[in-house]
């Protein structure tokens, strides 16, 4: 008996899904739910695919009946990068080495993170010359890259931030030739872009194994992140420790996700506040008032940078540095009536729901106030989930909110960052959400502090949460 699919798109010929997915991912997804509502479906060559479009529908995938799903094929063919790293293995193994990792992300030791975030962050206000045109993107790249080196493993990587940087670049150009149809047979071929992904995969591996390798010869315990993997243990399993394999695994996949989706997503925050002046001057307002006289921020200082945390919080929604989330069924799952069969590719995306009027009221705007306590509670779980949700949600979902409030505040008590009027401003939708042609903005010293009003000076905490 022929299955009952979701409405979808009619297919003219083999691969139409396929080739529209591919030219403009989000503008396919966005119409999806425009044309056809909360579930929807197309086909990816031979793939089914169920686009969920729906707060309930996405936490029964993601959480209620999570043991159901795998990753997505994205995840599974970035194991040729990542290997068995958190982001990409699955069940027992997964969950064990969530547990090894997780104490460097508890809340304590967090905390002792926020030093280091702040020094590198006024290193870099104190080297930016007032009327200086610069690459955001880049300079938030290497920011983060250094902050996530040092803090994690105890490692300088700022000289390599360039290479590094540019061997990131080239992977995520290739990200979508790695998710073609048959593309497991086309990486076998002698072809130029299966060269570069083998010269930047070399290249991420030379850094994370000196790494590895100084600190064996140390035989230190740094108590960071890297000796954690290092000298962790599985008392709740077989009481065994990791490989350098697995270690190597491990490290990469937190060093790329640790400073790849923050670096963007502050590169989108000081673009919407070029954009967004009098949501600037707010800031400014609060950052002034709660840091006297200028001085860095702490980790103290944090509950108190409210509103910081709305403009993140906001841009976060309106630039999700992970733009969709996939999942693949391992047997049939009924969802709103209709039944996947086992292998079906189920796609959910932040960016989408997030965009949605019925829960972001004039959803193209700016607007930092929807963070407040009350607008949050009045909107349903999994209308906003930047970190994913259920057991496979970002491990440094805490770090990443504190560094990215500790890096606006470090740099926005001396700068203005203004858009430069005609550089172009696109999405690149590929493993993360990076603005196609990089962000070029024109740095503007703050001559002075802003008045502040009593009104400035008051914000509710938002305590924004994922999901």
């Amino acid at each position: 008996m022929t299955p009952e699919y979701p409405p979808g798109p009619k297919r003219r010929f083999l691969g139409t899904g396929f080739i529209a997915f591919r030219r403009d991912p989000i503008a396919f997804i966005q119409n999806m739910a425009r044309e056809h509502g909360d579930i929807s479906y197309f086909r990816m060559g031979p793939q089914d695919v169920y686009f969920l479009n729906h707060p309930d529908y996405i936490r029964d995938v993601l959480v209620t009946h999570q043991q159901n799903f795998t990753k997505g094929r994205a995840l599974q063919r970035s194991k040729r990068l990542l290997g068995e790293g958190l982001l990409t293995s699955e069940g027992e193994f997964h969950r064990r080495q969530r547990r090894l990792a997780q104490p460097a992300f508890h809340r304590q030791r967090i905390a002792s993170y926020g030093a280091v975030m702040t020094e590198y962050a006024t290193r870099m206000s104190d080297n930016w010359r007032d009327g200086e045109t610069l690459d955001i993107s880049r300079e938030m790249m290497r920011l983060t890259l250094g902050i996530v080196g040092e803090t994690l493993f105890d490692t300088d990587v700022e000289a390599e931030a360039d290479e590094i940087g540019e061997a990131l670049t080239s992977i995520v150009k290739l990200f979508n030739t790695m998710m073609m149809p048959f593309s497991e047979l086309l990486e076998k071929l002698p072809l130029p872009q299966n060269r570069r992904f083998v010269r930047a995969k070399e290249r991420l591996d030379a850094t994370i194994y000196r790494m590895i390798e100084e600190r064996r010869r140390s035989g230190e315990n740094q108590g960071d992140l890297l000796s954690m993997l290092m000298h962790a243990r599985d008392e709740e399993g077989d009481g065994a420790g990791m490989t350098d394999k697995q270690i190597r695994d491990e490290a990469l996949t937190i060093f790329l996700a640790g400073h790849e989706t923050t670096a963007n997503a502050m590169t989108w925050t000081w673009y919407l506040l070029s954009e967004n002046p009098d949501v600037e001057a707010r800031l400014h307002a609060e950052i002034d008032s709660v840091l006297a006289a200028g001085r860095p921020p702490t980790f103290e200082d944090v509950a108190q940078l409210r509103y910081t945390e709305m403009v993140l919080a906001e841009s976060m929604r309106l630039y999700p540095p992970a733009w969709a989330i996939g999942r693949l069924s391992i047997n049939e799952h009924e969802i709103a009536g209709y039944t996947m069969p086992p292998r079906s590719l189920v796609l959910v995306s932040p960016y989408v729901i997030q965009h949605d009027a019925r829960y972001f009221p004039d959803p193209e705007r700016f607007d930092p106030e929807r963070w407040t306590p009350e607008a949050r509670e009045a909107r349903p779980q999994f209308s906003y989930f930047p970190f994913g949700g259920g057991a496979r949600r970002c491990i440094g979902e805490g770090f990443a909110w504190m560094e990215g409030i500790l890096l606006i505040a470090t740099l926005a008590r001396a700068w203005c960052l203004r858009h430069v009027p005609d550089h172009r401003v696109a999405l690149q939708p590929a493993i993360t959400l990076r603005p196609k042609h990089g962000m070029l903005m024109t740095l503007e010293k703050r001559s002075k502090q802003a008045e502040i009003t009593d009104e400035q000076k008051s914000y509710p905490h938002a305590q924004v949460v994922a999901g």
